[in-house]
């Protein structure tokens, strides 16, 4: 294997193990870790590099990096076990557990809205700034007081920074249960996952340095051509993704944006979905949970990001060639952060593949990178 990455791989993945080795020599990775995780194996578990800009300290085993919007599908998953668990349907109406939510024509809403980003509310109405959006009850109820921007369920636009907000209230209405809390004692702790919402105090020194991309927009018209509802959505976090590198990102619970994990922690919470709902004798969802991910619920250009089309089933996105070129068609659920960082699940192959890093690439959806290793890694399965 590379001298420049570390762990173990099945013969098959050599390949792999290469191209991140030398992404990581050519200085086009800092650090990254992948993961592919096969009928409950790990038969990939790599990773190389260095956990800071300033390359002084080497990504180790169990380094953690802030993996954005990779963030959204544990979050995904919890509401999945909200409905698995019969506290809700994706057809109740947001405002039945939320009444706030409710208010200035938000009574239609639907949790399914929520899970498939059709929901009108994409950001905030006001003007907000990072300290508002990290303040729970200060953001809650911001977005339960505005109107959505478009019919609800009639199109998806993105929902980049409050998507574990708005999951999450419905969530705490339902459990008592803060978002980052649910992760932890529902999902992270019984798979003994190192994924959390935020990061712990003294976690601090095994958090990756996020580095940013020269372009993060790549893809894009620049900023000053947005139309209102991107800039809404998106400008409260579009100058400064090194907040990730801040105290007080970490200590809040922003499940559209936040987690902290390796690629080896996404792959065993993640292969519930390619398992049929169990991990290691831990149940998370029933395999006719699993199925209604695959059920397209909407399709079509987002409105949030660029009129990029966009398939979404129950939580997660869906194969579409167009935007996505590097996964696979089939029954192939998946999503991805900011700068590259992307989760697969493949339910036929029982296969689970994640890769996590701290330098991100330019662009919004995957990266150069992120298409380099998942073509690898689907050469090698197929």
């Amino acid at each position: 294997m590379n001298e420049n990455v570390h762990g173990h791989c099945d013969a098959r993945f050599r390949k792999v193990a290469d191209a991140l080795g030398q992404a990581i020599e050519s200085g086009e990775e800092v650090g990254a870790a992948i993961a592919v995780d096969i009928d409950g194996e790990l038969v990939v578990d790599i990773w190389g590099g260095h956990a800071d800009g300033a390359r002084s300290r080497p990504w180790t085993a169990d380094t953690i990096v802030n993996v954005w919007s990779s963030t959204k599908t544990v979050t995904a998953l919890a509401g999945l076990m909200l409905i698995d668990r019969g506290l809700i349907e994706p057809g109740t109406p947001v405002a039945q557990v939320w009444p706030e939510f409710g208010a200035n024509g938000k009574a239609g809403i639907e949790f399914r809205h929520l899970l498939t980003h059709s929901s009108g509310v994409s950001g905030w109405e006001r003007t907000v700034v990072l300290e508002d959006i990290l303040d729970w009850d200060k953001s809650t109820t911001a977005l339960a007081a505005q109107s959505p921007w478009w019919e609800p369920g009639s199109a998806s636009g993105y929902h980049a920074t409050n998507f574990g907000h708005l999951i999450g209230e419905v969530l705490r209405r339902l459990t008592g249960k803060t978002l980052k809390q649910f992760v932890a004692e529902d999902i992270a702790g019984p798979l003994e996952a190192d994924f959390q919402i935020g990061a712990q105090p003294q976690d601090a020194a095994r958090i990756a340095e996020i580095v940013p991309a020269d372009d993060p927009f790549a893809g894009v018209p620049p900023m000053e051509q947005w139309p209102e509802l991107m800039v809404k959505t998106l400008a409260p976090l579009a100058p400064t993704p090194t907040v990730a590198n801040t105290d007080a990102w970490r200590a809040a619970d922003v499940g559209g944006a936040n987690g902290h994990a390796n690629a080896r922690a996404l792959a065993r919470i993640l292969s519930a979905i390619s398992l049929g709902g169990t991990v290691g004798g831990v149940q998370l969802i029933r395999p006719d949970t699993v199925e209604r991910i695959f059920q397209e619920q909407i399709a079509g250009p987002d409105l949030i990001l660029a009129g990029m089309p966009i398939r979404w089933g129950l939580g997660f996105a869906l194969p579409e060639p167009t935007t996505f070129p590097f996964v696979p068609q089939g029954k192939i659920c998946h999503w991805g952060g900011w700068g590259g960082s992307w989760q697969t699940m493949n339910p036929d192959q029982r296969a689970t593949v994640s890769y996590v890093m701290n330098k991100m690439g330019p662009g919004v959806v995957g990266s150069d990178r992120t298409q380099r290793y998942l073509g690898l890694i689907y050469d090698a399965l197929s």
